[in-house]
């Protein structure tokens, strides 16, 4: 199962406010279950892509250094309203998460 994401856009001008949460465990790989004492398996983000209108505006690699249901926030120029926003992003364990929001 998918893990939620919320994708919020604020235009001003031609400069877009693009606002990203992404609800995810991040596990590093390096804290221990408090009841069985054992190493909990590192589970983290490891690919993220924005997109405008089906070009990729970012192309991020991220480490289990990310903290748990990590925030992404950037600004893009040149957008309008009824542009198309995508995030994608996959995890080391091979789970994929995308959502698209339209600019209002």
């Amino acid at each position: 199962m998918a893990e939620m994401m919320k994708i919020r856009t604020q235009l001003s001008g031609d400069a877009l406010a693009i606002k990203v949460l992404m609800s995810h465990a991040m596990e590093t790989g390096q804290r221990k279950d408090a009841k069985t004492g054992q190493l909990i398996p590192a589970h983290f983000i490891q690919h993220v892509t924005v997109g405008l209108n089906g070009k990729t505006v970012v192309a991020a690699q991220w480490g289990g250094g990310i903290s748990r249901d990590p925030f992404l926030g950037l600004k893009v120029k040149g957008a309008k309203t009824g542009d198309k926003v995508t995030v994608n992003w996959e995890d080391n364990k091979g789970g994929k998460n995308s959502a698209e929001a339209t600019v209002g």
